[in-house]
């Protein structure tokens, strides 16, 4: 069984109750869940203060043992606060030494990020305590999905997906969308060129979505990439004024502006049902009118 030491950089998990109920769910199935104490943590709306959420990540550092998880107990917003003084260094000598496996996703995408881009560090795009482990019911396909990625080297994602027929390889990364665009002209956001660029959202209206994908456009940065994968927009419906402007009518615009494949439909993001994704790994990306496939490596794994 694992270990799960728990991080809350962001926001205050406003739902204990489910924090609980993942905590609960990991203990059931056998793993051990470190550090606790942090759930109930307050202020404001922060899931503490400034101090204490920055020694959650810097205390990665010192965190001894092999095979730990570190999972974020939610999302929010928060983690940007902590750019300046995370200590990105010796974070990248602990990955060196005895790699940790880093997931979560939302608002602690730029964490993530920034270790990509100062250090090359990998991480894992994926659920987080509250919303995913402390859903009322777990989603199989999550769970399933989320162990297939910490337990092999090379594993595959498959999915039914839209798109132009593609064949490409590259570095996988990116997150949640709104926190990639926060990065854009920082150090945190990884300079890379011909990759595979994975995005998702939350509540965001299809106009918000392609406002920030054309910013990325207009920067340059989507048409250095191999391919773009869209995954959940979860909360994205159109209204009465939008007379018919979608989040598909968005996508396929897009599509007419951008020089490189877009590939929709992913589960990947605030979804229940989401896979987990190493960003940074390597990954070949495969689609056609068979449908869309993904295989992924380099990524730091559980060792038996």
């Amino acid at each position: 069984m694992s270990q799960f030491h728990l991080v809350a950089p962001s926001g205050y998990c406003i739902n204990q109750e489910a924090a609980q109920r993942g905590v609960q769910r990991l203990l059931a199935d056998g793993h051990q869940v470190q550090n606790q104490t942090i759930i109930p943590r307050r202020q404001q709306r922060f899931a503490g203060s400034e101090a204490q959420r920055l020694m959650d990540i810097n205390a990665l550092t010192q965190l001894a043992g092999a095979n730990q998880i570190v999972m974020a107990v939610r999302g929010g917003y928060g983690a940007s606060r902590l750019l300046e003084q995370i200590d990105w260094q010796g974070l990248a000598r602990r990955q060196r030494e005895q790699p940790l496996l880093i997931c979560g996703h939302s608002d602690f995408t730029v964490i993530q990020l920034g270790l990509l881009a100062l250090h090359n560090v990998i991480t894992f795009s994926g659920p987080m305590l509250a919303g995913n482990f402390g859903a009322p019911e777990m989603n199989a396909f999550t769970v399933d999905q989320f162990w297939r990625a910490l337990n092999n080297s090379t594993y595959y994602v498959e999915w039914q997906g839209d798109g132009p027929d593609t064949e490409c390889t590259g570095q996988l990364w990116g997150g949640n969308l709104a926190m990639l665009v926060s990065l854009v002209g920082t150090r945190w956001l990884p300079a890379i060129e011909n990759g595979i660029l994975v995005l998702e959202d939350i509540n965001e209206h299809p106009f918000r979505v392609e406002r920030m994908l054309l910013q990325l456009h207009h920067a340059g940065i989507l048409d250095r990439q191999k391919a773009i994968v869209l995954g959940s927009f979860s909360g994205s419906a159109a209204n009465d004024y939008d007379a018919g402007y979608d989040l598909a009518t968005m996508i396929d615009y897009l599509r007419a502006r951008v020089s490189v494949p877009i590939i929709s439909g992913l589960d990947f993001g605030h979804e229940q049902q989401t896979v987990t994704l190493p960003l940074g790994a390597q990954a070949t990306l495969k689609h056609n009118a068979n449908g869309s496939h993904l295989t992924l490596s380099g990524h730091p794994v559980i060792n038996r």
